[in-house]
C-alpha cells in the first residue's frame, strides 16, 4: 500500500519544514539596524528601548488574550511602538508593516528552502497542498514567494491570520475548510511533535515528521518496483 493511500490533500508546516531559517531576536545589532532604519520613517528610538518595547508589548498582548495559544500581529506591535516614538505624523499601519519586515531582515542569520522538501513537493505533483504555519503573514508570505515556494500551495494559513497558534485546532480547521477537506482525508507534515504531529492528530488528520516525509519519493519508487513483481 502506498504511503499516500487515501490522502486527498497534504498540509505542511512552514519553518524548519519548508524553509530552513535561523534568526536572532535578542542580538542588539538587530535592533540597532531597525533603529537606524526608523529614522527615515520619522521615528526616534534607541536600540535598547526598541528591544525592550518589542518584548514587553508582545508579552502584554499575550497576557491579555484569553486564548491558550495566542498570537500577535507584529505589524501592530511595531505600529504601536512607532506611534509612541514618532517625530511627525506617520501612517501607523504602513510604517508598522515596513518595520516588521525590516526587523525580520535584520534578524535573519540563515534563510533557504530545504532541497529535500523541494524534491518532495515536485514528487507530489498535483496533490492538493496547503500550509499551516505559526508565522507572520506580513513577512512570511514574502519569504515563500522569494523562495518560489508559494506556487506549490492552494491555501496558506498563518497564525497571525487567525490570532491563535498551533496546536490550537482552529488553525488546522481553517485550512481544511478552505481546501474542502475532511480531516481523515488529509496528511499533515511538520517538524514539531506538539505543534504539528499532536496538533494535527487531535483534529483527526494523519501526521508525519518532515524527515520521514523526505523519503516518500524513494519509498514510492520502491513500492512501484514491488508492485511490478
Amino acid at each position: 500500500m502506498s504511503v499516500l493511500e487515501g490522502v486527498k490533500g497534504i498540509l505542511f508546516d512552514c519553518y524548519d519544514t519548508l524553509i530552513d531559517v535561523r534568526n536572532d531576536e535578542d542580538d542588539i545589532q538587530t535592533y540597532a539596524t531597525v533603529s537606524s532604519w526608523l529614522q527615515y520613517e520619522g521615528v526616534r528610538i534607541d536600540p535598547d528601548t526598541l528591544r525592550d518595547q518589542y518584548h514587553r508589548r508582545i508579552r502584554r498582548s499575550m497576557d491579555r488574550s484569553k486564548e491558550k495559544h495566542p498570537e500577535v500581529r507584529l505589524e501592530e506591535i511595531f505600529g504601536e511602538i512607532c506611534a509612541d516614538h514618532r517625530l511627525w505624523e506617520i501612517d501607523e499601519l504602513l510604517v508598522g508593516m515596513s518595520a516588521a519586515r525590516a526587523f525580520r531582515a535584520a534578524s535573519l542569520r540563515r534563510f533557504r528552502a530545504f532541497p529535500e522538501t523541494l524534491r518532495l513537493l515536485d514528487h507530489l505533483g498535483y496533490v492538493a497542498k496547503g500550509i499551516v504555519s505559526n508565522g507572520q503573514r506580513v513577512f512570511s508570505e514574502i519569504e515563500l514567494k522569494f523562495l518560489d515556494l508559494h506556487r506549490y500551495f492552494d491555501v496558506i494559513v498563518f497564525s497571525s491570520d487567525v490570532r491563535v497558534k498551533k496546536p490550537d485546532p482552529r488553525i488546522f480547521r481553517t485550512a481544511l475548510d478552505a481546501m474542502a477537506l475532511e480531516p481523515e482525508d488529509a496528511l499533515f507534515i511538520g517538524d514539531s511533535f506538539e505543534d504539528d504531529i499532536h496538533g494535527a492528530r487531535k483534529v483527526g488528520m494523519q501526521a508525519m515528521f518532515i524527515r520521514e516525509a523526505w523519503t516518500i519519493p524513494d519509498r514510492s519508487y520502491t513500492e512501484y518496483l514491488y508492485a511490478r513483481r
